[in-house]
């Protein structure tokens, strides 16, 4: 298949459970199988691949040093397919059969199908699931017939489908693909480079940051990828995505960044990075500000951010996240931090007069999932240029957008 005729086929995936399954849902049902019978191809190719170097009879222990994950015995796709052709309890066989998966690789696949009620059939009716599971049995998803690069287009393409189709119930776990692209092209990651995005979501811009490293004929195999997110289905999504993508020395952890950041040392300070980049919620409200100027972490540089408004908590978090030297960060923000009032005044000061900021970028309208107000990349540089010292750099481009349906590129 091409790109198109493949994207084509995945979304017919979404429309087999459209209506009684909401738009907002979708994803939860449909990663999870893509991923499953991906890795079931993939084990089945490796293990004829075994068998054509030791032969039919391979041992377990010899073959799975072949296997990129490990299936247990009845967790295949063809005993998925039977249990389908059987008609009864399909979701919680497919429930089972997952678990077991997980339970097979606890290391690498803890969780990673997410928190799915396969067995609900007010959620998900089993003549719909039954559909979907026989969907995906149409295709050979081994890597000798669907390439990575084919795979990981498809699979963003769905992501950009998902936000297009239901606005701010998915949008708000996706960026526009043009803003990351951007935004990791002005960061420059680089091989052997620690890159980290405390609000990863889909783990879309780790993604990014990795494909910039190889577009520039680097290597990423001494590169380390670091998340961490607070929503479970978010979470479970980006970690099948960087497998997908082939980015494997990746960790995603899920829980509230901002209150119970995950990525410490053994005397508990914050894990510092090259590259933090993010688009964090805006304007999230109830954040834990009442904590803040008490933060163990000394995340509080500049004052603290109101109840009301957690932006610049974000700003400080990935400060206190970057490398002394080496470290940079980018952020997208609502363009309203670039003027708002009260205790937002001070953390401003702060930023300019530490001579942290060096570059503010006014975006067009309407590029986001809901929400049609522009937004702004600021970016930070722990040592700036001699040339950039004491100075900020404000760009406007508001008017570099295309438009492309209902949004702007």
């Amino acid at each position: 298949m091409n790109s198109e005729e493949f994207e084509s086929w995945l979304w017919e995936s979404a429309n087999i459970l459209r209506g009684p399954v909401d738009a907002a849902n979708l994803r939860d049902y449909v990663f999870p199988l893509l991923f499953l019978k991906r890795i079931s191809d993939t084990w089945d190719e490796e293990q004829l691949s075994a068998e054509a170097k030791f032969g039919k009879d391979v041992s377990d222990a010899v073959a799975a040093d072949f296997h990129t994950f490990q299936m247990p015995k009845s967790c295949h796709w063809a005993d998925l397919r039977k249990i389908t052709a059987r008609g009864e309890n399909v979701g919680l066989g497919l429930q089972n059969l997952l678990q077991k998966v997980e339970a097979a690789n606890p290391d690498r696949l803890a969780q990673i199908f997410g928190n799915t009620s396969w067995a609900d059939r007010d959620k998900i009716p089993e003549d719909r699931l039954i559909r979907l599971i026989d969907h995906f049995g149409e295709r050979d998803l081994r890597p000798s017939k669907m390439s990575d690069d084919l795979l990981g287009g498809g699979y963003e393409y769905l992501l950009k489908r998902f936000s297009d189709d239901s606005g701010t119930s998915a949008g708000q776990f996706y960026t526009p693909r043009s803003v990351v692209r951007l935004l990791t092209l002005i960061l420059d990651p680089q091989p052997k480079e620690t890159v980290y995005d405390p609000a990863c979501g889909s783990a879309g811009m780790l993604i990014y940051a990795a494909n910039t490293v190889k577009a520039h004929g680097g290597s990423v195999s001494q590169m380390r990828f670091y998340g961490q997110e607070v929503n479970q289905t978010s979470t479970a999504i980006g970690r099948m995505n960087l497998f997908i993508h082939q980015v494997e020395d990746a960790k995603i952890l899920r829980e509230d960044t901002l209150n119970k950041p995950l990525f410490v040392d053994g005397r508990g300070k914050l894990d510092q990075f090259d590259v933090v980049l993010a688009n964090p919620p805006f304007s999230l409200k109830d954040w834990g500000s009442e904590k803040w100027a008490a933060d163990p972490h000394k995340r509080a540089v500049g004052g603290v951010p109101p109840k009301g408004n957690g932006d610049f908590a974000w700003v400080q978090h990935m400060l206190a996240s970057m490398k002394a030297k080496t470290g940079r960060v980018g952020v997208v923000m609502s363009h309203s931090v670039l003027f708002r009032g009260g205790q937002e005044t001070q953390i401003r000061q702060y930023l300019i007069e530490s001579d942290l900021l060096e570059t503010v970028i006014g975006l067009a309208p309407n590029l986001f999932y809901g929400t049609t107000i522009p937004a702004a990349l600021l970016i930070f540089r722990a040592e700036k240029f001699p040339k950039n010292k004491k100075h900020v750099l404000f760009i406007d481009a508001s008017k570099r957008f295309t438009k492309d349906r209902n949004k702007n590129i």
